[in-house]
């Protein structure tokens, strides 16, 4: 079976990889352009069904709320059709140079509209 704590991992690698392919912005690209970068405030999970050793797993991203400067994201890690983990995660916008709350990038705010 797959250890609980790696689905954490799991989830932040398809966080990451959502907001590059979808979004186009990149964890680096959000800090040199805004000078801010997402901090996860809180992390909720549902384990339904274990993944095994070599399951091919899905892992998938939607955007569910979006506040001044917090996000909410719901995933679901996916083994073929069955789901096996359930996520709400809480973000928050943090400027870089003291790890305070800012906005949310106008810029983010409208490709997340559409």
């Amino acid at each position: 079976m797959v250890y609980h704590g790696s689905y954490v991992n799991f989830l932040e690698r398809a966080r990451t990889e959502w907001l590059r392919e979808c979004y186009g912005y990149s964890n680096k690209g959000l800090m040199s352009e805004f000078g801010m970068v997402f901090v996860v405030r809180s992390l909720r999970l549902d384990y339904l069904k274990p993944a095994l050793l070599d399951d091919l797993l899905a892992v998938s991203a939607q955007l569910k709320d979006v506040g001044r400067s917090r996000v909410t994201l719901c995933q679901q890690v996916l083994r073929g059709e069955d789901v096996l983990v359930e996520a709400e995660i809480h973000l928050v916008c943090v400027a870089m140079d003291n790890f305070k709350p800012v906005g949310v990038p106008e810029a983010l705010r409208e490709q997340w509209k559409n």
